[in-house]
């Protein structure tokens, strides 16, 4: 008896070997699953020429395609929000753009043009664009390495403006060439570790204007942070002091209150505008500004002036490459921030979020930016926040803040004069204190140990090092993480579930019962070169371990190894090649060697090697509880060992 008379008596269920397709198939079809798994072209099937036209203009433009279905309902819950948003628009512009080290004033002209843009092109109904923390400081650390802002003013606004452009043509090349999957390399743990410590320099870096401090180091790190202000321990000034901290309480108690009672949202969107306001009367009637604290000052009127003529005369410079560094890095940050923050609010309202078109359209708005004295912009989260609790319906919303900042801009600039820098400084702090998400990180610390790893170097590079070295080492840890699953792939023996015909890990069902005188093995990884030398070292132990238990308890000897290829996604020549030297390894020892479930791609190497022929079509299962019984129908059927013969061959049909 062999395995006809198994198949016979069991109505076998054989392995298929997939059609063999074209390699030009094959290729557009891997090709199509990386760059277009959304399948954007589906709606233009079967349309005429001039509906596939309007509908590819509607897709690179989506407002085209919701405008002509806007009320004027949306309209007034749209206007609440955008007057809502601008409130926080107007404070928190000026003080990131006090952040990057750039005149006020360019923080009002970024919340006035890449609004406008977005709301065009984006597809988010609830993001707020506007500046944000972390990329101000990124740009004033790494454009202020070579530039000092304060000393030579015009050249770094015009460097920091080249790397806004650079930073909106590689996001919006990203998205044109559905590239977005690259921001995926910022896992979640990153961008916890990496945000907590961004949020923590700048915190510390706003001491300089809590305290009253003139001049203060330029880099961002802690150490040097905090060696700049214990250094001035004589130049701290208490009026500064106690205006901040009395700033910092009132914005904190507001933000508590509005979490309790969600309702009164409202109040702490206006808490920053209301600071400023109450500021500017302080100071206006005190004179404080003779008294240590520190006032904006003059904010030039007007709408954004061009700003081509910059950009065009920093392209010969030599500081040109490290402008198109900061652009890269800078915005690879604001995509991962303005993605994630769009998609978070996105399924509240159960609505789709096209990461390519967000990349295209915040790419888009930085390009503009650029040219219209603008600095770095992307949907910051408390901003969006407010958004979504004023109840905004669409982008719009985003229409009406840009209006208010243009108002502001043509008619208020005058009223923040006596605006003290102290408050701005308050209104940061507020901010970041809220990014600091140290829940993320225990979290982390509970699930995934090595997460919680990622997440604190990241935090640890960025406090200690500077802003670029935390994010490289936090990617390059997840990325060795990446290698390490790969190179060595999880490995574990399989038993059966009492009262079932299931087989699973050992290791998590302890009552699963191992098969005497048969080795079931699970692969749960592709199988490449980089991990195939493991794989075929591991089997070995593998097969060592369980032969020395049977000895050690004089049970059957070892007969047959199941590999479970279930999890084996894809293989190539090199896993092919270990799993010939398996076969003959375990041959030696007079096992016979079992394949159950390979998939279709697997099955379709392993034909065209020839190694289906080698080990033999009726070695190949299609379930794991298949390959079994078949193992137990030959264990009970033939003489120990006698499997090593070659069965039937004739009898079975091919795979």
């Amino acid at each position: 008896m062999g395995h006809r008379d198994f198949n016979e008596i069991h109505h076998r269920v054989e392995v298929q070997i997939p059609p063999t397709k074209p390699f030009s198939h094959t290729l557009k079809s891997s090709l199509k699953e990386t760059f277009f798994p959304d399948d954007p072209f589906k709606q233009f099937k079967n349309q005429s020429l001039s509906r596939k036209f309007l509908l590819g203009f509607q897709y690179f433009v989506p407002i085209l395609e919701w405008a002509p279905r806007y009320t004027f309902e949306f309209f007034k819950a749209d206007f609440i929000a955008g007057i809502t948003i601008a409130s926080l628009a107007v404070p928190q512009g000026i003080s990131y753009a006090g952040l990057a080290s750039l005149p006020p004033v360019i923080g009002l002209y970024s919340s006035f043009v890449p609004p406008l843009i977005y709301a065009m092109l984006g597809s988010s109904r609830d993001l707020a664009v506007g500046t944000v923390a972390v990329p101000s400081l990124l740009i004033t650390s790494m454009v202020g390495k070579e530039i000092n802002p304060y000393e030579n003013t015009k050249l770094y606004v015009q460097l920091v403006l080249t790397a806004t452009f650079f930073a909106g043509v590689f996001q919006a090349s990203l998205g044109l060439l559905r590239l977005g999957f690259i921001v995926d390399f910022l896992s979640h743990a990153t961008i916890v570790g990496f945000m907590g410590g961004a949020a923590t320099v700048v915190c510390l870096q706003q001491l300089k204007g809590i305290l009253g401090l003139v001049h203060f180091t330029h880099a961002a790190d802690l150490v040097s942070v905090m060696k700049s202000i214990f250094g001035q321990i004589h130049m701290w000034r208490w009026e500064s002091g106690v205006v901040g901290c009395c700033f910092l309480f009132f914005l904190l108690i507001t933000r508590y209150f509005s979490k309790r009672k969600p309702v009164f949202f409202w109040i702490n969107a206006l808490a920053p505008l209301t600071s400023v306001i109450l500021g500017s009367v302080l100071v206006y009637f005190t004179h404080a500004e003779k008294h240590g604290i520190e006032i904006i000052g003059h904010l030039k009127k007007g709408l954004n002036p061009p700003s081509v003529s910059e950009l065009a005369s920093t392209f010969g410079s030599t500081h040109l490459m490290m402008a198109i560094k900061t652009g890269i890095i800078t915005g690879v940050i604001a995509l991962a921030e303005g993605i994630a923050v769009g998609r978070s609010f996105s399924v509240f309202k159960s609505y789709h979020i096209d990461g390519n078109k967000e990349m295209i359209a915040i790419g888009m708005m930085n390009i503009a930016g650029s040219c219209t004295s603008c600095y770095l912009t992307t949907g910051p989260f408390s901003r969006t926040a407010v958004n979504f609790n004023a109840g905004c319906k669409t982008a719009v919303s985003n229409i009406v803040m840009a209006t208010a900042v243009m108002i502001t801009l043509l008619f208020l600039t005058p009223l923040f004069f006596y605006t003290p820098l102290v408050v701005l400084s308050a209104i940061i702090m507020a901010a970041m204190i809220s990014v600091v998400d140290y829940e993320g990180a225990i979290h982390l610390w509970a699930v995934d140990k090595f997460d919680f790893v990622v997440c604190i170097s990241a935090f640890i590079g960025v406090v200690f090092s500077s802003v670029e070295t935390g994010l490289v080492i936090a990617v390059v840890i997840s990325l060795l993480r990446i290698l390490l699953f790969v190179a060595r792939p999880k490995t574990s023996v399989m038993g059966g579930l009492p009262n079932s015909k299931t087989y699973r890990s050992i290791e998590q069902y302890p009552k699963a019962n191992s098969v005497p005188g048969v080795l079931i093995l699970h692969i749960n990884a592709p199988v490449y070169f980089a991990n195939a030398g493991y794989l075929r070292e591991r089997i070995s132990r593998w097969i060592d371990e369980e032969e020395d238990k049977l000895k050690s308890s004089a049970k059957n000897d070892l007969e047959y190894v199941i590999l479970d290829m279930s999890s084996v996604g894809s293989i190539d020549t090199s896993g092919i090649s270990m799993l010939e030297e398996v076969k003959k390894n375990v041959e030696r020892r007079c096992i016979k060697l079992v394949l159950a479930n390979p998939g279709g791609e697997v099955m379709k190497k392993l034909d065209k090697s020839k190694f289906i022929d080698t080990i033999g079509h009726e070695w190949i299962y299609l379930t794991v509880g298949e390959a079994v019984n078949a193992c137990t129908f030959m264990l009970q059927t033939c003489t120990p060992k006698t499997k090593t013969l070659e069965p039937d061959h004739a009898a079975d049909d091919k795979v």
